[in-house]
């Protein structure tokens, strides 16, 4: 062999070896190097923003998904082994679908430390041996305005990651896996069992809290839940209350115009709640406000209103107009994003606190007992007392048992 074409391999071996994670080492020799393609999988990186207990280095993945346009896109995700021996048979993986962050890049929990819940529930999979895969979603971290509560996006930023775990690490994967989520993640990991429903792989979905009826919790629950917490002094919870709803409402209808980007969300808002929602889609539809500052903005104007207002309550505050779910293209992406229509093949857990006020507690037990009246095996987990982001807390062990019963390792 010529020497030069011997150099050109060692130095193309060692540039190989020496990667952390291996997306693909090219040569334009092709008589001399065949190059690793993959389908989804794209690159990883360090995740360096916090630890987690039982996990080897995290990464940050970058892989190829469908997006809602019907384009291909890059999505990332945090990519966790745990430190302990790998089953004969290769590694199980558990997908965490992570609940309502914002639409902002700067949300993406890629780019911040672990929510509290997740590490919770992460270090306890991590410890029973399994691989935790925790998508970003569409969007979140990456080009593109994210579609909040598209079902199907979800679905897909979950399904995609697991394709390009099984890529990238071949033969250490078993195959198997879960989806795990809470709140817009909850209603992420129903669409996921959904759409993953001809996937023999896939083994059963676990949703905490999942989002869902977001026209009928606005215009009908959440008015009477409200004004009851204002004619019980609760002045300042029912504020809370509304401004967590509206900053939902916001990136919702922000979340429509990944699809439609001539989407007058701003007309569903009053004048007055109108420069608070553009808060949501920020400048460029990238850098819009994260859940927590959103939430702020909204609580600040409704105090304001309040104190210029004497004699108005905390629903009588300017919001969305009257007609927001009868509006032809919000009501039509009610419709197609609801969770739980369709029979799920695999077990579903769904676990929901009493005492949850962003989605009530009524709201999801009728979700669950439609569910199971189409078939679906579900096991449903009332928390008493429990908030929403309580409930699938409590229920950790609970949660961790159900996908070893339904996911053993060997």
């Amino acid at each position: 062999m010529p020497m030069n074409s011997i150099l050109k391999k060692t130095l193309i071996a060692v540039s190989c070896s020496a990667a952390l994670f291996l997306s693909a080492c090219n040569s334009d020799d092709k008589d001399d190097y065949n190059p690793i393609v993959y389908q989804n999988y794209v690159s990883e990186k360090t995740y360096n923003k916090d630890s987690i207990d039982g996990a080897l280095p995290v990464s940050v993945m970058t892989y190829k998904m469908p997006n809602v346009q019907g384009k291909q896109a890059n999505a990332t995700a945090m990519v966790m082994f745990p430190k302990i021996a790998k089953p004969k048979d290769g590694w199980r993986i558990v997908v965490w679908e992570h609940g309502t962050v914002g639409v902002g890049d700067s949300c993406a929990p890629s780019n911040n430390a672990y929510n509290p819940r997740f590490k919770k529930m992460a270090e306890s999979l991590l410890a029973q041996g399994f691989v935790v895969v925790a998508p970003d979603y569409e969007g979140l971290g990456t080009s593109g305005i994210h579609p909040y509560l598209n079902l199907g996006s979800e679905a897909n930023s979950a399904i995609y990651a697991v394709k390009a775990v099984k890529e990238r690490y071949g033969k250490d994967i078993q195959g198997s896996w879960m989806s795990v989520g809470q709140s817009q993640g909850g209603h992420g990991s129903l669409g996921t069992a959904e759409y993953a429903n001809d996937d023999s792989s896939y083994k059963g979905a676990v949703a905490g809290a999942p989002a869902s009826s977001l026209g009928f919790i606005i215009t009908e629950v959440a008015p009477v839940a409200i004004n009851d917490l204002v004619q019980a002094g609760r002045v300042e919870q029912a504020t809370d209350v509304y401004a967590e709803l509206l900053a939902y409402a916001a990136y919702t209808t922000v979340g429509i115009k990944a699809y439609d980007p001539y989407f007058n969300y701003k007309a569903l808002f009053k004048e007055r709640s109108q420069r608070i929602a553009e808060y949501a889609e920020g400048t460029t539809g990238e850098n819009g406000l994260c859940l927590a500052d959103l939430e702020a903005k909204f609580k600040e104007d409704i105090q304001q209103f309040l104190i210029a207002n004497k004699d108005k309550s905390v629903m009588d505050y300017p919001a969305l107009i009257e007609t927001f779910d009868q509006d032809p293209v919000v009501k039509k992406f009610l419709e197609d994003n609801q969770p739980a229509t369709k029979k799920i093949n695999t077990p579903v857990m769904i676990i929901q606190g009493t005492a949850d006020m962003a989605v009530p507690y009524p709201v999801t037990d009728g979700l669950q007992q439609r569910l199971a009246a189409l078939g679906t095996k579900v096991t449903f987990l009332p928390v008493k007392n429990a908030s929403h982001t309580q409930a699938i807390v409590e229920k950790n062990p609970e949660l961790v048992a159900f996908i070893k019963q339904h996911m053993p390792a060997k």
